[in-house]
């Protein structure tokens, strides 16, 4: 219950989904985490779920005011910072002909530049040993219907993984990734306009397309993220798939 004793965490987009139930595991094994997301009411729900362990704020992960205020806040109660989970974001089911330039603009600068950027401004709180792991997708590398400019960002979010883990290695931070596929127990269809019903056909749809015929759960998820953060020592750079098998057959 101990193993991640004295690490400290900062864990974005972690209100719901993957990002509470890596928030979970930390505190369970008595990491301190700081927690982000940008709704009130999953703000609430997350602070009372969490405990006294964690620390839930608002900051919009695309806001540069919200970033430079979450660094702040790291600096001021952590003082330094062992793992960053990178975990904010989400995808618009739009068809090609459909996106439009404020669309476009929404998924990379949500996906890709707030990840980039975010980075920076923490990376400076992060001694030798810690790590920095980002939420990337399978949608970077298998082409998933109408979701051309969610791929798009989610592969220069692969990119930028390689290119930072070779900047930051000389001062000892290692930088991950670890791409979901679609994931039970998320609400992001319907965060972006589906409706319920809709969106309860697309998960069975993806379902039935993974190779192990069930969506994923996010424990599962925060397990990979924990293995990335703190136990993979001599990994660096590394996509880590955890998509049921749909990328790789």
């Amino acid at each position: 219950m101990d193993r991640f004793k004295g690490k400290t965490a900062v864990i974005t987009g972690g209100t719901t989904g993957i990002g509470l139930a890596t928030a979970k595991l930390f505190i369970n094994e008595g990491a301190r985490v700081i927690v982000t997301g940008r709704t009130p009411a999953t703000i609430k729900s997350a602070q009372a779920e969490l405990g006294d362990n964690a620390i839930v704020v608002r900051s919009d992960a695309t806001s540069f005011p919200d970033m430079d205020a979450l660094a702040a806040k790291v600096k001021e109660t952590f003082g330094k910072l062992d793992v960053l989970f990178v975990n904010a974001g989400y995808g618009q089911f739009i068809p090609f002909e459909s996106v439009t330039e404020e669309v476009y603009d929404e998924m990379l600068n949500l996906n890709a530049k707030g990840p980039y950027f975010i980075t920076q401004k923490l990376v400076p709180l992060m001694p030798e040993g810690s790590s920095v792991v980002f939420t990337t997708s399978m949608a970077n590398v298998k082409a998933v219907g109408p979701l051309s400019a969610y791929g798009a960002a989610k592969a220069a979010l692969r990119s930028i993984t390689r290119s930072l883990a070779s900047e930051l290695y000389p001062r000892g931070i290692r930088v991950n990734a670890v791409s979901p596929g679609p994931i039970e127990a998320t609400d992001i269809l319907q965060k972006v306009g589906m409706p319920k019903e809709a969106s309860d056909q697309v998960y069975v749809q993806m379902a039935q397309a993974v190779p192990m015929k069930r969506l994923g759960r996010p424990e599962e998820l925060a397990r990979a993220v924990a293995f990335l953060a703190i136990d993979a020592t001599y990994t660096t750079g590394i996509e880590l798939p955890v998509d049921g098998g749909w990328s790789q057959l």
